[in-house]
């Protein structure tokens, strides 16, 4: 049959083939087709044949053919075929699909849908005929019966579309479904139905089989649902990763983690991979992209995940997109930090927003997770950790440097995005060996190339990395060697924090030690001073770091080598460098570079001060170094020192100032000279004697022996010198102006120095003995006369000596101890001894002062001077003994008590001690964070030991708030004149500050509140500085646990009462809700304070509406949202429109207020301008969710008629009011150029004042354009609450301008009397133009 079938093929006899066609049955020819299929021999020819005798022309022909096809395909599904045979069938299948008539086309259609929905494909090769199929569907114009229905080809095509795609899709076709759609002709929307599908699969799917579907979808969206793909994609690994995170974080589940971490992590990476590729080949779905994330940056989508961050890092590669990316990277970064501060610092927004997922965490679990493979990740990394650090770093401030940012502490969003850059540094550098060499490159570039601006954060990235790994950078070792050239030209600082962050290395590689140590000698050389500086600073640094054997096990380096990741290796080297052979080296080497140190001492007062500050550090680590430090200081003192014991004085002042032409300097600061000296002889006494006593050497206890009889002798015979002696008494001369003068002045604060260290030494050695005590005394009275003559001759306005003086050369320390003793040291056998300090009242003011001093120092720049000045468990522990001591020496003597018997000018000592406790209090917040517990443990006398795991933090500080409360009340109940300012003011700060430890939740908070409140309500205080406090305390209390806008309606009554109103005829009723506002505080004090306030709020209102709009752009996408768009964000609406509402009744008050010129005004036409603003995209909102929901609220309605009854006619007459004031200003008499100059001073000042009035105009105007389009929309006439503006166009006003062209006329006449004719006549014509007019 078969071979007739061929033959008669053959010889083309067209129609004897058709009629032995008809002869056969359909099953003899099913059988046929089949048979010489399994065989696999000439199943091509004989399928021409049977398509040449089935033409479609014919019905019977056409069904045959459709019978044909259908065989064929089971068949091809059956899986009996060879893969050639197959594929030979499936092409001549495709080659006639053209010829089908219409109805032939849906019924072959409908096999496959049927097909898919029985899941009966066996190995899906058919499925390459069906996009032929449906493209030749397409091209039939006639109608065709579906169903019941006639439609088109093109709309068969859809239903088609829509029924395969609502089936049930067997998992393992649903890769070749979706090859198959890709070459179906779609329009868009059939695209995304498709699409929709396809991503439903992703969740019923084995993870190895998403990367090969996601290529497949990525190809298909170029059909017109990028966005759906990429959203789909995005979502279902954000959900993914959810689940892990979880079942990874429940131990009790982690045998039944569902997918291992490295396979996701791989999956992961190839896709990625997947869209990167189809992002260079397709520029739209990189827009696509961009656009759905920076959507996702404005609401609380799921948008912005590890995975989509991951993604765009990949998405750098591709050079079009590169900066786009790190732009939209640092945007969400700094966003997600300003939100993160703007929801801590208010309740009100925290009890809205929930808590949001943070873009840091997520970049940080993107580094973790680029460890599987991720390489296409990491260079993009790298990049955005360095624009992060160089966008957000520490900038340039006014003295030249920046203050250190790295205490933990309340940071800025600039300095946790700057930090967050140095994070992703280092853990990708710790993670990827590849790219360690780059980012070590990177680093060190910028800490040489940008010596004027900061670059602390680039050295503790430095310092970090070299603490992780010091062996691995052995390999990188040139890059470092290299930046040591650069040292001689780099600032101090930069040196400094170089060498310390180099310091590991150091210790492992010799070779670049030697290279480091021949820089330095060369920079010890050089002319530039700022070069020996620097080499002093790295000799010193080598110095503490490198040990001697035999040193004291305190004197750890400053840096060891971190073994927390290392691998094996570097544990040989540690135990290396610390081993008995390195100690013993290392004493060698260091002998050698104090060789090198002493040529110093030779060199500008500069480069000797940094090695007198710096030897007492090297003493406490390098022990063994102390003889040869001793005997350094010993000879450079010795050239100074007049050894006869009668020679008064004792030191020769001449030869420590250089007289050089008309310059004067210091030569030699020999007040820290004997200071370095004195701190290294005590800390030797105390440290090394009592271990060497047995093996003492006689020529080293010489040494010791010797520094003490020096010090000694000099201490007796600085008691004996008057200051005529040092040719400083009162007749000298100490004006800047001449060389003798200068050269007093720099004798004096030597003298001072001197003394000051003396003053140390000898109380350390007294030992309680009261010989000493009045030695210290008679030091103190030396330092005061020379203080008060240097005051008194450099008068108060200049600080010359003043700025000398206020650095003292007294230890922290000492400060400590000598104030213990002075109030708090009630042993017996000390009290006659102790007398004579305590019976001085100037020596007790002195010490406060300096304690206060230091606070302040630690305060601005978080160290202190002096030795152990850097060492933050040192300085924290003086610190709390120090206020201990003052808090008890402030109660126990308040300052009544003592101001009631003192003569003396100045402040009283227990101002001071407020004031020291005030500064020492916001130091420790600022720079010890962590530590503020263990402060007010410190702080509480009556603490016991065992209750300290029970007491928090809140209770803590709701102790000393209760002391302060105390003491604060009783300075308001005394007598007017006892009432000091200074001290209610210091006391409102410290509660400040302490308010500030107190959990919002909690009664003592609560306490607090209601205290403040009473405070303010009953104490009606003249002084504007105190009143300033305590409203400011009022507001921060009430943002901290709910909203202030009530308060600030409150308050802008009080105001409004005190100051009156701008229309001067009508009497306000005073409301008296807080006796802290009247007539003197109300304005500029309280008005500005709650105007900044209500700006504050404003913006947290502002914030809500952009959210808002975010979450409203996101609902409206989809339809099943858009019936009910606004019901989710009801609460958050109400609570925007709440405040606005009470904000309207709050400037209401304001803006009928008579204010004073200048910054009240300014102040308060930013903040209407500013709230206009916010109710214009509040409007802005309901205009983009009345396009779905079709209405808006019944609050909002009254919202527009409050602020079109209650503040914008209101804003008009104040408006006018500021002119009005501003015409009526008074006019200069006097000549006429003063008068000129007067009339130009008042324009400037009237132009600098009303600029923000054409701003507010064009505010209200924007807000009433905008609420036109809202009534069109809603179909409410909100406008009928709206009066018609004032116009505001230029006018020329005619009476104004002829009276002034008169006045010009009078000048010019008087001035030129025979030029008046001709100037006469146009002077009139304009002005009679104007009265016709």
């Amino acid at each position: 049959m078969d071979q007739e079938i061929l033959s008669l093929a053959a010889e083309k006899a067209t129609d004897q083939l058709r009629e032995f066609l008809q002869t056969l049955k359909e099953d003899d020819l099913a059988q046929l087709l089949r048979k010489e299929a399994v065989k696999g021999r000439a199943v091509g020819d004989l399928l021409r044949a049977l398509f040449r005798g089935s033409p479609c022309s014919e019905e019977a022909g056409a069904h045959r053919r459709l019978k044909i096809y259908i065989c064929c395909i089971q068949l091809v599904e059956s899986g009996d075929l060879q893969k050639e045979v197959a594929s030979e069938i499936i092409g001549l299948l495709m080659l006639e699909a053209h010829t089908f008539p219409g109805p032939s086309l849906v019924a072959l259609a409908n096999e496959f849908v049927g097909a898919v929905r029985k899941s009966s494909l066996v190995n899906g090769k058919s499925l390459e005929l069906l996009p032929i199929i449906l493209a030749a569907l397409v091209t039939k114009k006639e109608s065709l019966a579906y169903g019941k229905d006639e439609l088109s080809g093109e709309e068969c095509k859809t239903q088609l579309i829509n029924a395969l795609c609502s089936g049930r899709w067997d998992q393992q076709y649903v890769i070749q479904l979706t090859t198959m759609f890709r070459d179906v002709p779609l329009t868009a929307e059939e695209a995304g139905v498709v699409t929709q599908k396809v991503l439903k699969t992703f969740s019923k799917l084995n993870l190895q089989e998403i990367p090969p579907l996601v290529y497949q979808l990525l190809i298909l969206s170029s059909k017109g649902s990028r966005k759906m793909v990429l959203e789909g994609i995005i979502a279902f690994f954000n959900e993914l990763d959810k689940q892990h995170k979880e079942e990874q974080s429940g131990d009790e589940l982690l045998d039944l983690v569902a997918v291992p971490s490295g396979e996701l992590r791989h999956v992961e990476g190839t896709v990625i991979l997947h869209v990167v590729f189809a992002i260079q080949l397709d520029c739209d779905l990189g827009k696509e992209l961009l656009k759905h994330l920076k959507a996702g940056q404005q609401g609380d989508c799921a948008a912005v995940c590890p995975f989509s961050v991951a993604l765009l890092l990949s998405a750098t590669r591709v050079q079009r997109f590169q900066e786009q990316v790190f732009d939209l990277l640092k945007a969400l970064v700094f966003k997600s930090f300003k939100d993160l501060q703007l929801l801590q610092g208010s309740k009100f927004l925290q009890n809205l927003v929930p808590h949001r997922p943070c873009v840091a965490a997520m970049i940080l679990d993107v580094v973790k997770n680029s460890v599987h493979s991720w390489d296409h990740v990491t260079q993009g990394l790298v990049e955005l950790g360095f624009i992060l650090m160089d966008s957000y770093g520490p900038k340039k401030i006014a003295d030249g440097r920046a203050v250190g940012t790295s205490s933990g502490l309340a940071r800025t969003p600039n300095q946790h995005a700057c930090q967050l850059g140095a994070n992703i540094l280092l853990e990708t550098f710790k993670i990827h060996e590849v790219i360690r060499q780059e980012i070590l490159e990177q680093v060190l570039n910028r800490v040489v190339t940008r010596a004027s601006s900061p670059i602390s954060h680039f050295l503790e990235l430095l310092s970090s990395i070299i603490v992780h790994s010091p062996l691995v950078l052995q390999s990188c070792s040139s890059k470092v060697t290299e930046s040591f050239d650069y040292l001689s030209f780099l600032p101090l600082q930069t040196v400094q924090g170089l060498l310390k962050a180099v310091q590991p290395l150091l210790k492992v590689s010799m070779s670049m030690r030697d290279s480091l140590i021949l820089v330095l000698r060369k920079a010890m050389f050089a002319r530039q001073l700022d070069a020996r500086k620097s080499a002093v600073a790295g000799f010193l640094l080598l110095l503490q770091n490198f040990k001697v054997l035999g040193s004291l096990s305190s004197s750890q380096c400053s840096q060891p080598v971190s073994l927390s990741q290392a691998e094996p290796r570097p544990f040989q080297v540690h135990v290396d460098v610390h081993s008995r052979y390195s100690s013993a080296a290392n004493e060698a080497f260091c002998l050698e570079i104090m060789d090198s140190l002493r040529r110093c001492l030779g060199q500008q007062a500069d480069v000797r001060l940094m090695l007198y500050e710096g030897f007492y550090d090297v003493l406490r680590r390098n022990s063994q170094l102390a003889s040869s430090i001793m005997q350094t200081l010993l000879s450079q003192l010795k050239q100074f020192y007049e050894p006869q014991a009668d020679v008064l004085p004792p030191l020769k002042l001449e030869a420590c100032v250089l007289t050089r032409g008309d310059q004067i300097c210091l030569q030699e600061p020999l007040d820290h000279l004997l200071c370095c000296i004195q701190h290294c002889l005590a800390w030797y006494k105390s440290r090394v004697m009592p271990l060497q006593q047995e093996e003492e050497e006689e020529e080293e206890e010489g040494f010791y022996q010797e520094l003490d009889d020096m010090l000694e002798s000099i201490t007796n015979r600085m008691i004996k010198s008057e200051l005529e002696d040092f040719e400083l008494d009162k007749s000298a001369d100490f004006s800047q102006s001449t060389g003798v003068g200068i050269k007093n002045n720099i004798c004096a604060s030597l003298v001072m120095g001197i003394c000051e260290v003396l003053i140390e030494y000898n109380f350390s050695i007294s030992n309680f003995s009261k010989n000493k005590f009045e030695d210290v005394l008679s030091l103190f009275m030396c330092y005061k006369k020379l203080s008060d003559i240097l005051n008194e001759k450099a008068g108060k306005g200049k600080t010359k000596t003043a700025s000398k003086t206020n650095d003292s050369f007294l230890s922290l320390k000492f400060v400590s101890d000598l104030l213990t003793a002075l109030f708090r040291d009630s042993a017996q056998s000390h009290e006659e001894s102790l007398s004579v300090l305590r019976s001085n009242s100037e020596f007790t003011r002195y010490v406060v002062g300096v304690a206060l001093r230091k606070a302040q120092q630690l305060k601005e720049t978080g160290r202190v001077s002096g030795p152990d000045g850097q060492n933050a468990d040192k300085i924290f522990q003086s610190l709390c003994n120090i206020t201990r001591v003052l808090l008890w020496r402030y109660t126990s003597t308040p300052t009544s008590v003592e101001e009631s018997g003192r003569k003396e000018r100045g402040k009283s000592v227990a101002l001071l001690c407020l004031e020291a406790v005030q500064r020492v209090l916001s130091a420790v917040q600022r720079f010890f964070p962590p530590w503020v517990p263990l402060f007010l443990r410190a702080l509480d006398v009556m603490d016991n030991e065992g209750e300290e795991a029970d007491v928090s933090v809140t209770q803590r500080a709701a102790f000393q708030i209760r002391q302060f409360q105390r003491s604060l009340l009783n300075l308001l109940s005394s007598q007017e004149e006892d009432f000091n300012s200074k001290e209610a003011f210091l006391l409102v700060s410290i509660l400040s500050g302490l308010s500030q430890l107190l959990e919002p939740a909690s009664p003592q908070f609560v306490q607090m509140l209601s205290w403040t409140t009473k405070i303010c309500k009953e104490n009606s205080p003249e002084d504007t500085l105190f009143c300033k406090g305590l409203t400011t305390l009022l507001l921060s209390l009430h943002a901290a646990c709910k909203s202030p806008a009530a308060l600030l309606r409150d308050l802008s009554q009080d105001v409004h009462g005190h100051l009156g109103d701008i229309d001067e005829d009508v009497e306000v009723e005073k409301t008296n809700h807080f006796a802290v506002v009247n007539l003197r505080t109300a304005a500029p004090a309280v008005c500005l304070l709650v105007l900044s306030q209500a700006e504050k709020v404003l913006e947290e209102v502002d914030w809500l509406i952009t959210k808002l709009k975010g979450q409203g752009s996101q609902e409206t996408m989809t339809e099943e949202a858009s019936s009910q768009a606004a019901l989710p964000n009801h609460p958050m609406e109400k609570a925007v429109i709440m405040q606005l509402g009470t904000l309207l009744t709050f400037f209401h008050e304001l803006v009928q207020t008579a204010l004073p010129s200048g910054s009240c005004v300014d102040a308060l036409l930013k903040a209407l301008c500013k709230m206009y603003t916010v109710l214009t995209a509040l409007v802005r909102y309901y205009l983009q969710v009345c396009r779905s929901s079709g209405g808006i609220p019944k609050i909002m309605e009254k919202l527009v008629k409050l602020s079109g009854s209650h503040l914008t006619p209101l804003c008009y007459s104040f408006i006018s009011y500021v002119q009005n004031k501003k015409s009526r200003s008074p006019t200069g008499t006097g000549g006429k150029k003063k008068a000129a100059s007067a009339v130009a001073v008042a324009m400037a000042r009237v132009l600098r004042e009303t600029r923000p009035i054409p701003n507010l105009i064009f505010a209200i105007e924007q807000y009433e354009k905008f609420l036109i389009f809202l009534s069109k929309r809603s179909k409410v006439n909100l406008m009928q609450h709206m009066k018609l503006s004032t116009s505001r166009d230029f006018k020329i006003k005619g009476n104004i301008l002829d009276m002034l062209l008169r006045e010009d006329d009078d000048e010019e006449d008087e001035e030129e009397e025979d030029a008046a004719p001709e100037r006469g006549g146009p002077s009139k014509e304009p002005a009679r133009k104007k009265r016709k007019k």
